[in-house]
């Protein structure tokens, strides 16, 4: 099968930023970096905790940068919930189980947020391939991690699509070569379409992504005939 469905974790499969962003500001408060939700969506959704500790602790020694962005991980581990995937995800594994597709989480956050936040939703093990950007040479916005997850799954980028829903990650599978559905989950359409997307969607009961999944899987079939 050479169509694969590569998923964004944070802000695609479940709506996480608002967690994400009292942790930010949880730590971020004691240096005296006031931290907004414009901010967060503009500066650092999507953004590799390499790139923010470059952007926003700077002034700090490298130690202190990683225990800062350490800590702001552990602040939200500690503080999720009951989690639920975003509307029609579940939906959209169920399909991709009937007709064979691979599937992968292709995300700049941390493997222990990653496997924590799959396991609250339930889904960890439906979606066994997890790239994570910090174990790469480079993370998204940069190819890479979608080249990687294409790789694993093996698939081709042609015949298969990506979910996103920060600039960065959308920048990073549309260089691989990925149809792109962007997450309005925090940016609106214009801007992720803007940014690659090839359309834009609230959630995943949209029917175009089932119909841009279909026409992926013709052009796998008549490539293989």
């Amino acid at each position: 099968m050479k169509t694969a469905l590569l998923f964004d974790l944070d802000g695609t499969l479940v709506d996480s930023d608002a967690e994400h962003l009292a942790a930010f500001q949880s730590v971020f408060a004691p240096h005296g970096i006031s931290l907004d939700r414009s901010e967060y969506a503009k500066s650092i959704m999507g953004a590799s905790n390499e790139m923010i500790a470059s952007r926003y602790l700077a002034h700090l020694p490298l130690v202190e940068q990683i225990a800062t962005l350490d800590a702001k991980e552990a602040a939200y581990r500690e503080a999720l919930g009951k989690l639920e995937p975003v509307l029609g995800a579940l939906a959209l594994l169920d399909f991709a189980d009937r007709r064979g597709l691979k599937r992968a989480v292709v995300t700049n956050a941390p493997r222990a947020n990653a496997e924590k936040v799959l396991a609250a939703l339930g889904i960890g093990q439906r979606l066994p391939i997890v790239v994570i950007g910090g174990e790469l040479q480079r993370s998204k916005p940069d190819p890479l991690p979608y080249l990687t997850a294409l790789e694993r799954t093996g698939a081709l980028a042609v015949h298969s699509l990506a979910f996103e829903d920060s600039l960065s990650g959308v920048r990073s599978a549309a260089a691989a070569g990925l149809a792109v559905v962007g997450m309005t989950t925090t940016l609106d359409s214009g801007t992720l379409v803007e940014a690659g997307a090839t359309f834009a969607a609230g959630n995943f009961t949209d029917p175009r992504i089932f119909e841009l999944i279909e026409a992926r899987l013709s052009s796998g079939a008549e490539e293989g005939a």
